[in-house]
C-alpha cells in the first residue's frame, strides 16, 4: 500500500510545482513578492500621510514658530561629520540636541500651557547636559583605516 501511494504523492508534488522546480524556492519567491508589495504599500501610505498637510494654504502659526529652529537644526546635522561612525554620531547628535533646545526655547517663550512649559524646561536641562557630555567625549582609539 505504501509503495502504491508513494508515486501518487510524488506526482502530486510535481503537479503542485507547475512543471517542476523547487516548491520551497517558489514559496520563498511568493513570500518575498508579498513582503515587497506590503512594503511598497506602507511606503506609499506614509508618503501620502506626510504630504497630506501640504495641501493647506501654508504652514500654521504653530509650525511657523519652529521653522527657523528646525531649518537650522537640519542644516547643522547635514553639515556635521566625523572620520568614524562614533565621531559622526556625536557631531550629528550635538546638532540634533541643539535643535531640540532651540525648539524648547520657542515653547518656553510662546506657550502658556504649564505642562508644555514643564516639558520644554526639562528638554532644555537634559539636552544641554547631554550636549556638554558629547562635546567632552573623545575617541578611545584611533580610527581604523
Amino acid at each position: 500500500m505504501i509503495r502504491a501511494a508513494l508515486p501518487v504523492a510524488l506526482l502530486g508534488l510535481l503537479a503542485a510545482c507547475d512543471g517542476g522546480g523547487d516548491p520551497v524556492q517558489q514559496a520563498l519567491r511568493d513570500t518575498s513578492a508579498a513582503n515587497h508589495a506590503a512594503a511598497a504599500r506602507t511606503t506609499a501610505e506614509t508618503q501620502a500621510a506626510s504630504h497630506a498637510g501640504h495641501d493647506k494654504a501654508g504652514p500654521t502659526p504653530g509650525d511657523r514658530a519652529f521653522a527657523a529652529s528646525e531649518a537650522e537644526m537640519h542644516k547643522k546635522m547635514a553639515a556635521a561629520s566625523g572620520q568614524t561612525v562614533d565621531q559622526a554620531y556625536v557631531a550629528k547628535m550635538i546638532a540634533h540636541h541643539e535643535g531640540a533646545v532651540a525648539m524648547a526655547e520657542v515653547a518656553l517663550r510662546d506657550s502658556r500651557d504649564p505642562e508644555i512649559r514643564r516639558m520644554a524646561q526639562s528638554v532644555v536641562e537634559a539636552q544641554t547636559r547631554e550636549i556638554a557630555e558629547m562635546k567632552a567625549w573623545a575617541p578611545t582609539s584611533a580610527p581604523a583605516n
